[in-house]
């Protein structure tokens, strides 16, 4: 998302007045959602989050797509109330807890055996960025291999790891130093169509001349949110890991904002039929905003020594408690993700509309979506524009300029058509600026 300079105020308005002298005395300058939505939050419901003084704002931001089931839904609220109300384990490691097989039995219940899907699940902190980390680790100590292949645009975090798998070229000056043991190739579409999908990868990894070592790993997100909503076909995807097969390479699938159903099935690869070799998942596993993620691998690639990886925070009961709340209310059956088709049709066809008249171009999946301008202050300008209109949405994309639409899953027919009408006008408003 664009930001301001950062030596502006971070508040404007009433409301953000009254408190902006601790946040410019005491925060970072690093802050970025602030400088864009100037205002003090308090409270929220549903697809709504309210201010301070009362200001009510139609939430297609989805606190970066870790409320995939809206705020405070009361299901999930009150699994963790009753939980807090009993003394409950709260922090325990990687010790067995109630908590903790209850998610496990529950994400066995509803989400693998239902696939067919065979995974250890490991519990390697409480960030995205930690379970691609340990799927970077895990696949290089399964190979014995080093290098690992990501693609052109891509996100996958902002740890050493993960930055040096991430495309964005202002994150990964972030690092301050040299990433390393990694090789970007051309995401789908990223030739527009010039060039046969993995000819190069085909032809330097079965060349021992090349000069290119096979690689431990290919990282992929199915929809790159960060990088500009480009979502890669089906028939890309399953050519992808017909590669990695051939030539024994693990295919590492990150989730972290396209699973837990935001394209319409819980793992945005289902569509494409394909199995990964590893499965990175956070972001709205936990179904309430909580800090949750796991890792999850083929049994034969759990090759780690008792506390090889670890972390303090991998054993966070109250997010196994609102994950298992979310597993049983929701994927029990297959209403939430077929409501998330419909309104994934609803959404496409609204977005279409309002690019057919201003030259936006639809670009996502699913409720994952959003409208890509050819000028990159368009996109800054919508999303300014919304704002003053109470609908946040946020830009990404290398040059922030797609508008990034993430509603709640949950959210109803009504509310998808209003925000969709609110970003329309605020399209209208900045392309006729």
């Amino acid at each position: 998302m664009t930001i301001a300079n950062p030596t502006d105020t971070a508040a404007a308005g009433t409301s953000a007045d009254q408190a902006s002298s601790v946040f410019e005395r005491r925060e970072s300058v690093v802050r970025s959602y602030c400088r864009s939505w100037p205002v003090v939050f308090d409270r929220a419901s549903g697809a709504e989050q309210t201010t301070e003084d009362g200001q009510t704002f139609l939430d297609f931001f989805s606190g970066a797509g870790a409320l995939n089931y809206g705020h405070n839904h009361p299901v999930l609220k009150q699994a963790l109330l009753d939980y807090l109300g009993t003394d409950r384990v709260i922090h325990s490691l990687d010790m067995f807890s109630v908590a903790k097989r209850e998610f496990l039995e529950a994400f066995e219940e509803h989400i693998l055996i239902p696939r067919g899907l065979d995974y250890r699940v490991q519990l390697p902190g409480p960030t995205g960025t930690n379970s691609v980390e340990t799927a970077l680790k895990i696949a290089r100590k399964a190979t014995g291999r080093e290098q690992v292949v990501s693609f052109t645009n891509a996100f996958h975090g902002m740890t050493m790891g993960s930055l040096a798998v991430t495309g964005n070229s202002m994150k990964r000056k972030g690092a301050g130093i040299p990433l390393h043991h990694t090789t970007t190739a051309p995401y789908d579409d990223y030739l527009g169509g010039d060039t046969t999908d993995f000819l190069w990868l085909e032809r330097v990894w079965s060349d021992s001349g090349s000069g290119v070592d096979l690689p431990a790993a290919v990282i992929v997100e199915t929809v790159q949110g960060e990088g500009g909503l480009n979502a890669a076909r089906a028939e890309w995807l399953r050519a992808l890991a017909d590669l990695c097969h051939r030539f024994e390479v693990l295919l590492v699938v990150d989730d972290v904002q396209a699973g837990c159903g935001r394209t319409g099935t819980f793992f945005s690869f289902e569509e494409a039929g394909i199995v990964p070799d590893v499965v990175c998942l956070s972001k709205s596993l936990s179904g309430l905003g909580l800090p949750f993620s796991v890792t999850l691998m083929r049994p034969e690639l759990d090759l780690w020594e008792p506390g090889e990886h670890n972390g303090t925070f991998r054993g966070f009961n109250p997010a196994f408690v609102t994950a298992t709340a979310a597993l049983r209310e929701f994927w029990s059956d297959d209403e939430l993700a077929a409501t998330v088709r419909e309104r994934g049709d609803q959404l496409r066809r609204g977005l279409e509309a309002i690019g057919a008249d201003t030259g936006g171009h639809y670009r996502g999946r699913g409720l994952l979506a959003g409208l890509h301008f050819d000028d990159p202050e368009v996109a800054e300008r919508v999303a300014a524009e919304a704002f003053d209109r109470g609908l946040l949405v946020e830009t990404s994309g290398p040059e922030s300029e797609v508008v990034k639409v993430m509603p709640p899953l949950t959210i109803s027919a009504a509310d998808l058509d209003r925000g969709i009408g609110l970003l329309g006008d605020a399209v209208r408003a900045a392309t006729a600026a």
